[in-house]
């Protein structure tokens, strides 16, 4: 990747090579993003990221949101890998600002050691405005400025950016640019078109192999029109192999908010649950919609099931144009940190993508 750190792959057992339209893709990768469930204890994390590097994935994605500073986890973690690189974000472009990001990202490479790539996207209102009390009304505007700016500061350049919504001026990283990869989570034109401008890697969050179909094809043709090759594209999506019922229920609720978001409303609806979607968008008492969800609604974005359904599911993730399947673990007292789910994935993994 343009010559920066590579990270290792344990055996090499979680990377493949396959040709994708005619463009050669190397290193169909499983990687691993951290849940950070609400139901969980804080700390379980740390023990999924442990686990998830000593199997060999080749990276650990940590988010940002309502419990851990990512830098600081990404930090603490990061020091005791012996293989899997590290995915900070994505850092709501709103709330921190290119500066802020670029020197958070160039401590945890300098103090850990690991190759660090970042990610950026525009979060949600309840983050940006009700938490933060920051402006969050042209973020597809602020995630292309951020995203120059970012990619312009990693790469050890003084950066000058007068931008619309974000300015910075004069500031050069002291630390060792550690010259990260660039990732943008899209889902709309606009961060779609951001992606093809900016991104090394695209990701999309819980969406189903015939969205992801949709979406690499617009993203092929926003890169062709900026001159650039189409980037890498990585699908974060939960994962539970042989669930439990409390698996079930972790994931059912993890799904709620999506049902009336514009895109994965339709989304659902095309994979049958048009009369849940309609009345998610009533707004119903939140306990009232979560009654309405059916076990089998995660099947629809889940690596969830027996391993030849989860087999079969992350085939059609790849032919559907995704380069990094990033999974989600269930964390459950059944599975603690998701144990049993990331060993039978790597596994899975190693037999549907190969060496």
């Amino acid at each position: 990747m343009d010559g920066r750190r590579q990270v290792p792959t344990a055996g090499g057992n979680n990377a493949g090579h396959r040709v994708d339209q005619g463009r050669a893709v190397v290193g169909v990768h499983l990687e691993v993003s951290l849940g950070l469930w609400q139901d969980r204890p804080p700390e379980e994390v740390i023990r999924t990221a442990g686990i998830a590097d000593s199997l060999g994935y080749r990276a650990i994605w940590i988010g940002e949101m309502a419990t851990w500073d990512a830098f600081a986890l990404g930090t603490h973690v990061g020091r005791t890998f012996r293989q899997a690189g590290l995915v900070l974000g994505p850092f709501a472009v709103a709330v921190r600002d290119p500066a802020m990001i670029a020197i958070g990202v160039a401590s945890v490479a300098a103090l850990t050691g690991r190759k660090v790539s970042v990610a950026l996207g525009t979060s949600s209102t309840t983050v940006v405005e009700s938490w933060h009390g920051r402006d969050r009304s042209r973020s597809g505007l602020a995630l292309a400025e951020s995203a120059g700016a970012v990619r312009s500061l990693l790469d050890g350049r003084k950066t000058e950016l007068d931008g619309e919504v974000l300015h910075t001026s004069g500031y050069r990283l002291r630390l060792p640019p550690p010259r990260s990869d660039l990732v943008i989570a899209a889902f709309g034109d606009q961060a779609i078109r951001a992606a093809a401008l900016h991104a090394d890697t695209m990701v999309l969050n819980l969406v189903d192999p015939p969205s992801v179909r949709a979406l690499v094809t617009k993203l092929e043709k926003a890169a062709a029109d900026c001159g650039r090759p189409r980037p890498r594209v990585a699908v974060w999506t939960t994962c539970a192999i042989d669930p439990g019922p409390q698996a079930i229920e972790q994931m059912r609720r993890g799904v709620v908010g999506y049902l009336a978001a514009p895109g994965y409303a339709e989304m659902f609806c095309r994979a049958g649950y048009a009369d849940l979607v309609a009345l998610a968008r009533t707004r119903p008492h939140p306990g009232a919609l979560l009654a309405a969800v059916p076990a089998s609604l995660h099947t629809v974005v889940g690596l969830v099931g027996g391993r030849e359904q989860v087999a079969a599911r992350m085939r059609e993730y790849i032919e559907a144009g995704a380069d990094d399947i990033v999974l989600v673990p269930a964390a459950t007292d059944e599975d603690p940190a998701g144990t049993y789910s990331l060993g039978a994935a790597a596994d899975i993994g190693r037999t549907v993508i190969g060496s």
